[in-house]
């Protein structure tokens, strides 16, 4: 691949990218090829990706057999470049298997060209396109693909300027879609405080038997917007992660979360992260995990205002609790009780060092907690096995057909 980069640079009279021509060069012959040329913050604007080096990439892959991933985040692609790459995914004998644009600048144009390659696409699995500008009508787009493509299963669309009928219409496609496995729609721009965007979330999730992960970090959820949540969960048998980060839950919310912990057949992951649900909510959490029901394994609360009283709650549900494993508590009260309980904890083999983001040590006879590096894990569905149905009971049909 670098000769015939090489080669295309010469022959459209194109300067060579060294970064380029390196990875290329680095690139053995395998069966399973990743191209990882991602930008890095000590890049400069011009050492980064532009659109004439996606042009030349595409030229490299057409026809490859042995590349199934690129990875060019944190560059300077725009809707022309990703043209070129779309191109890719449009061909019969196309062998990729995930793309990752994230933190490029890519819009609207960029994110519908996306979206017609792979209509009648059927390897890729993964799409990652946070932090790219593609907004309501690129986000259609994609919500339209979702009606056809029966291959993607993972989406990332993060930070995209989503609005609320594109949330909306990913929820209504999602209904019928049962092959994707993750989807993430943290922080679009929601002005409505009615969170109707909740609503029909939670219906999609009544009947939608193949997503595994979801995450709604940063959409403003109150507790209004659990309770309608947890009302769809109760009947959902398949989802493994929920990721609800940086929201306004408070206790009130956490409250309809815990009693679906108890009885909701595979949900092993939960995050918390910077909400409010303080003593309370940690207490209510604490009573789920502890209860024989819950499947719950990874849980994060971290800055919630949570005192002794709810720290020493969840220590001991960590300890009573036969699946919870990883259990994240930074950014709350630290104070010398808990302290005690988290390092006998991690003493015990409990809980393991890299399973927490605290780390036990003593001044002065006194316990303390110092922060570590450790932290919940992002991605869930793609490091898991495919999920075996856990229902014998078809799920009811979606009611109405709605076209996008």
């Amino acid at each position: 691949m670098s000769e015939l980069y090489v080669a295309f640079c010469a022959e459209h009279v194109m300067d060579i990218n060294p970064r380029v021509l390196q990875a290329l060069e680095k690139t053995a012959a395998t069966d399973s090829v990743t191209i990882k040329l991602p930008g890095s913050h000590n890049l400069r604007d011009a050492e980064r990706l532009s659109d004439g080096d996606a042009l030349a990439l595409s030229k490299c892959l057409r026809g490859n057999k042995t590349v199934t991933a690129l990875d060019v985040r944190y560059n300077n692609i725009t809707d022309a470049g990703v043209a070129h790459l779309a191109d890719l995914l449009q061909e019969d004998d196309s062998s990729l298997l995930s793309l990752d644009l994230m933190f490029n600048d890519i819009q609207s144009d960029g994110a519908e060209l996306l979206a017609k390659g792979l209509k009648c696409n059927s390897t890729l699995l993964s799409l990652r396109l946070s932090n790219n500008k593609i907004e309501s009508r690129g986000a259609m787009h994609l919500a339209r693909m979702l009606q056809v493509n029966s291959t993607l299963r993972e989406l990332e669309l993060a930070d995209c300027h989503l609005d609320t009928q594109s949330v909306i219409a990913l929820a209504v496609v999602l209904r019928a879609n049962q092959t994707l496995r993750s989807v993430d729609i943290s922080r679009p721009l929601l002005f409505s405080l009615q969170e109707e965007w909740a609503v029909h979330v939670s219906e999609m999730l009544v009947v939608n038997v193949g997503l595994v992960e979801l995450h709604l970090g940063k959409v403003g959820l109150s507790d209004a917007g659990v309770e309608r949540l947890s009302g769809g969960l109760r009947l959902n048998g398949g989802l493994r992660y929920l990721d609800l980060r940086c929201n306004r839950v408070t206790r009130d919310g956490v409250r309809h979360l815990a009693d679906l912990l108890q009885h909701h057949p595979s949900l092993e992951v939960v995050d918390l992260s910077s909400n409010r649900i303080e003593d309370e909510g940690a207490v209510f959490l604490s009573e789920a995990v502890a209860g024989r029901s819950s499947v719950l394994r990874e849980l994060s609360v971290r800055s919630n205002t949570i005192r002794t009283e709810g720290l020493l709650s969840l220590a001991r549900a960590m300890a009573a609790s036969t699946t919870l494993d990883h259990l994240y508590i930074w950014g709350n009260h630290l104070e010398e009780p808990v302290c005690q309980a988290f390092g006998e904890l991690m003493a015990s083999g409990r809980l393991p060092a890299e399973q927490t983001d605290v780390s036990p040590y003593e001044v002065d006879g006194r316990a303390l907690l110092a922060e570590a590096s450790h932290s919940l894990r992002r991605h869930y569905a793609s490091s898991t096995p495919p999920r075996l149905l856990l229902h014998a009971t078809t799920p009811p049909p979606p009611t109405g057909s709605q076209t996008l």
